[in-house]
């Protein structure tokens, strides 16, 4: 299953690593600091997923992007409303003039909507942005596809759910034929829901509808990513409707209950609503994250308390 691990320390702005197992890829949630991030890891990231371009959501990209120079590769980055201009300005600011074009290719997709996702491509050394189309899917690999909430934190604040695509085992010993390619073809049909097609073995035609109980769809891990937002219905409601039931969950829990006016007035949640809202998702684990530097380690264990008492109970 897709494996996250949190590559920032206590005081320091957030970052999320996701790995695709039996892979070199990795994909990145937000760019804060990250000090346990290692060169190896950030030269594997293929895809990075900004929530919002708050500095410390933010700050990173550069040191990212510093171990993707060179590389050759396309990489993806997916963020909010106007994330194509900030990513040009940003590459701008520096001088260009010992590297050609084919050093790497940043593909930016911009989420303006649920239904509208803007695709620019830009590359060295001048860094000019070429808009290539407009998609209403925001990414899918051979391993995974991500879905998302456009969330209000006083500006949006996107939310990314990772599923990996289903698998289908084959149930050796419930069949009486030898092993073959048929297994391969008879997957396609089941996975194509095509239960008509024919399917040969050992000489023999049979439709694939009578081989299907020799299969199982294996439903893929969902992995949810919910960075700032402010503790409202309208967010709940947002949420709901892509985390409903997903494996695990990392959600921003920036506040303690005590300060909750604090958290209204900043546009963030705080440990009892995050809590609850997991829990109202019927997601299997929640994990807080994203806790205000003002905070010690203890009023982080305060903050879990109060949202695994909310989560669980």
């Amino acid at each position: 299953m897709l494996q996250a691990e949190i590559k920032s320390l206590l005081k320091e702005d957030i970052s999320i690593l996701i790995k695709v197992p039996n892979s070199a890829k990795h994909y990145v949630c937000d760019c804060g600091e990250a000090s346990l991030l290692t060169v190896k890891e950030a030269q594997a990231i293929s895809a990075i997923f900004i929530s919002h371009t708050h500095i410390d959501h933010f700050s990173n990209f550069d040191g990212i992007f510093r171990h993707h120079v060179g590389s050759g590769e396309k990489v993806v980055i997916c963020g909010p409303r106007n994330i194509h201009q900030q990513i040009e300005a940003r590459l701008k600011s520096y001088t260009w003039n010992l590297i050609d074009e084919n050093a790497i290719e940043y593909e930016i997709r911009e989420i303006v909507s649920k239904e509208e996702i803007n695709v620019y491509t830009i590359r060295p050394p001048y860094w000019n942005l070429e808009y290539v189309k407009t998609q209403n899917i925001l990414f899918e690999d051979e391993y995974v596809n991500v879905d998302f909430a456009i969330l209000d934190h006083k500006t949006d604040s996107i939310a990314y759910l990772f599923k990996e695509k289903d698998s289908v085992t084959f149930h050796e010993n419930v069949s009486d034929f030898k092993k073959g390619k048929w297994i391969s073809e008879l997957k396609t049909a089941f996975e194509n829901n095509d239960p008509d097609k024919e399917i040969e073995i050992e000489g023999t035609l049979y439709k694939a509808l009578g081989l299907f109980h020799l299969l199982t769809r294996n439903e893929g891990y969902k992995l949810g990513v919910i960075m700032d937002h402010a503790a409202d219905e309208d967010n709940y409601k947002k949420i709901k409707d892509v985390f409903n039931h997903a494996d695990m969950v990392y959600i921003e829990t920036f506040y303690k209950d005590e300060d909750q006016e604090f958290a209204k007035m900043n546009h963030h949640s705080f440990a009892s609503a995050s809590g609850k809202i997991m829990k109202e998702c019927k997601v299997k684990e929640a994990i807080p994250i994203h806790f205000s530097r003002r905070y010690t380690e203890n009023d982080q264990q305060e903050i879990e308390t109060a949202f695994y008492k909310a989560f669980r109970n």
